[in-house]
């Protein structure tokens, strides 16, 4: 017994006549019969009298209409149920983002995800370039916003940040417009330890040896308590990005590196293989670097 069979039945007994019910179902009229008596075959039993002026149901029929009916509710309501969540259905995307991204340019681009791509589920894992990469790698993140360039993994290269010294109140550096890497020479120096920006971290060592300056370097692992570790070491200043610089140590004056200047690059990368709706993420991101907000 199959569900047209009975959508077919339902009909001929709502129409009481083979004709009427042939025309609603566009169907031919001997086809109709075909099908009815595969039925009644499948069932073993009448299930019409075909009279003079139409066709009604048999004891047996109208029992089997009942049934029927049930059936054909519970079997329009599965697929209603099924199409239902297939449009319901979102796929779970998750971004690892470092700290010291801008907030807002996040929150904007979580909001376009929103708009752009409705079938993704983003969840964000705040995590450490070198833990984002090693996740991403594991299968932990579906992407990962880091400050190194990927390596055996696909990437785009999004932003560039420029790298600047956050310096106490009163110090002789606060009044620069800029400074030179050459003047970072004897300065107490609180930096991030390499574990957090490995490419970071050799780019200002090996800058500083080339200009020849010997900062007395502090270095610490912090991401929200800079005013803190800057206060246990005892530094003067602070490297760091100007976004990060006015929310971590307000009222430190921010300056700018230069001679060479120093940028924190910001890259989103995922695996060679991943899923349709990961890729598109990767993408709208891409696409929404150049509007990122500082």
């Amino acid at each position: 017994m199959e569900l047209r069979h009975l959508r077919y039945f339902v009909a001929v007994a709502s129409e009481r006549s083979m004709s009427r019910a042939a025309e609603r179902l566009h169907l031919t009229q001997p086809s109709l019969s075909r099908q009815l008596r595969q039925l009644e075959r499948d069932v073993g039993i009448t299930l019409f009298e075909r009279t003079p002026t139409g066709t009604t149901l048999t004891p047996a029929g109208v029992a089997l209409h009942q049934h029927a009916l049930l059936l054909l509710r519970l079997a329009d309501a599965s697929r209603d149920a099924a199409h239902s969540a297939s449009e319901h259905t979102r796929e779970v995307v998750d971004i690892g983002i470092p700290p010291g991204l801008a907030a807002d340019w996040v929150l904007e681009t979580l909001a376009a995800l929103r708009a752009e791509i409705p079938h993704a589920s983003v969840t964000l894992t705040e995590a450490s370039s070198t833990d984002q990469l090693r996740m991403v790698r594991e299968g932990r993140l579906d992407l990962g916003l880091v400050h190194e360039r990927p390596l055996a993994l696909r990437g785009t290269r999004l932003f560039d940040q420029a790298f600047g010294i956050a310096v106490r109140a009163g110090h002789r550096l606060a009044a620069r417009s800029t400074c030179r890497v050459r003047d970072l020479d004897n300065l107490r120096l609180l930096a991030h330890g390499r574990e957090q920006v490995p490419v970071a971290h050799d780019r200002l060592i090996v800058a500083a040896h080339d200009a020849g300056a010997v900062p007395l370097w502090r270095f610490a692992q912090f991401s929200e308590h800079a005013l803190a570790c800057a206060e246990a070491s005892e530094a003067e200043a602070v490297l760091l990005t100007e976004h990060s610089a006015h929310r971590l140590l307000p009222g430190w004056p921010w300056v700018p590196l230069i001679d060479p200047p120093l940028e924190l690059t910001t890259w989103v990368v995922w695996q060679a293989s991943t899923r349709p709706v990961v890729e598109q993420v990767a993408e709208l991101i891409s696409g929404r670097a150049s509007r990122r907000v500082e």
